[in-house]
C-alpha cells in the first residue's frame, strides 16, 4: 500500500477548507490555521487518517464483502465512477435512492426489472409489444440502469460505505449508521466528522482533491482484492494438495489390504495341501497296515 504524499496532497489543494463562518466546532482537531476567512486543513492529521482509512478498506475487501461508493456532486460523479469501475465496486453517482439500504429488498427488485426486461429482449417477448409499451420499457430500463445500473451484481448488503462529502449524502450516512455499515468519509470543515467511523478531513468540493484521495483509497482496495485472490488460489491448490494425499493414502491403504488379502489366501491354500497330504499320508499307513 502506497505511503500518502503530504507534498501531492498539498498540491491537489486537499488542504483548503471552507469559508470560516460555516466551519463545525467539532473539525477544530484537524484545522492548522486560518487564512483569508477559510481554514486550512491540517495534511499531516490528513495523512494519519487516510492511512488508517485505507488499512481498513483493504482488510474488508480482503475479505469479499463490497464497498460502496456514494458521491453524487458533480466535480466527483465522474471521477468515482471511472475509479471504482476499475474494481468492481457498486456505486452511486445519481440521486441517492431513499431506503437504498435499509429497504434493500425492494431495491434488488428495482434491479431484477431491469433483468426482466433484458430477457424479454432475448427470448423475443418485447417483439410481440405494441410500438407505445416498447417505448415506456425502453424509458423504464433506462431511468433504473442511470440509478441503479451499478449497483446490477450486488446481492447483498456492502460491508462499507464510502461517501463523499457527508453533508450532502447525509441520508447515506443515516442508513448506513441505522445498519451499522462502517462508513468512511472524505470530510470537510463544515461537517461532523463524529458522523462517519473513519474520517478524512480533506477538500470535498475541488475534483483534483477528490480524484487524489480516491487515488489512494481504490489503491489500497485493489490490494485488498489481490491479497483475496492470492489467498483463494493457496487455498485451493492447498486442497487439491489434500485431496492428492488422501487418494494416495487411500490407494496405499487398499494396496496394503489387497496384499493382506493375498497372504490370507496363500496361507489358507498352504494349509489346505498340508490337510490333503496328511489325509494322504495317513490312508496310505493304513493301507500299509492292511
Amino acid at each position: 500500500m502506497a505511503n500518502v504524499d503530504i507534498k501531492q496532497l498539498l498540491d491537489a489543494g486537499v488542504h483548503f477548507g471552507h469559508l470560516t463562518r460555516k466551519w463545525h466546532p467539532a473539525m477544530a482537531p484537524y484545522i492548522f490555521m486560518e487564512r483569508n476567512g477559510i481554514h486550512i486543513i491540517d495534511l499531516h492529521k490528513t495523512a494519519i487518517k487516510l492511512n488508517e482509512a485505507t488499512t481498513a478498506l483493504k482488510k474488508i475487501a480482503a475479505t469479499g464483502r463490497k464497498i460502496m461508493f456514494v458521491a453524487t456532486k458533480k466535480q466527483a460523479k465522474d471521477l468515482v465512477a471511472e475509479q471504482v469501475k476499475e474494481i468492481n465496486m457498486p456505486y452511486i453517482t445519481e440521486r441517492w435512492p431513499g431506503g437504498m439500504l435499509t429497504n434493500f429488498v425492494t431495491i434488488r427488485k428495482a434491479v431484477k426489472k431491469m433483468s426482466t426486461i433484458d430477457k424479454m429482449k432475448v427470448d423475443g417477448t418485447f417483439k410481440v409489444l405494441s410500438k407505445r409499451e416498447r417505448l415506456q420499457i425502453d424509458r423504464k430500463r433506462s431511468k433504473l440502469e442511470k440509478n441503479l445500473g451499478s449497483i446490477s451484481d450486488m446481492t447483498r448488503l456492502p460491508g462499507a460505505l464510502f461517501v463523499v462529502d457527508i453533508k450532502r449524502e447525509h441520508i447515506a450516512v443515516a442508513e448506513a449508521t441505522k445498519l451499522n455499515i462502517p462508513i468512511f468519509g472524505i470530510v470537510d470543515t463544515n461537517s461532523n466528522p463524529e458522523l462517519v467511523d473513519y474520517a478524512i478531513p480533506a477538500n470535498d468540493d475541488a475534483s483534483k482533491s477528490i480524484n487524489e484521495i480516491l487515488g489512494y483509497v481504490t489503491s489500497a482496495i485493489s490490494e485488498g482484492l489481490s491479497e483475496r485472490k492470492v489467498e483463494r488460489e493457496r487455498a485451493k491448490q492447498e486442497q487439491e494438495a489434500k485431496k492428492a494425499a488422501d487418494a494416495e493414502r487411500k490407494a496405499d491403504a487398499e494396496k496394503a489390504k489387497a496384499e493382506t488379502k493375498k497372504a490370507d489366501t496363500k496361507k489358507t491354500e498352504t494349509k489346505k495341501v498340508e490337510v490333503v497330504a496328511e489325509e494322504v499320508d495317513t490312508k496310505k499307513a493304513d493301507a500299509e497296515k492292511k
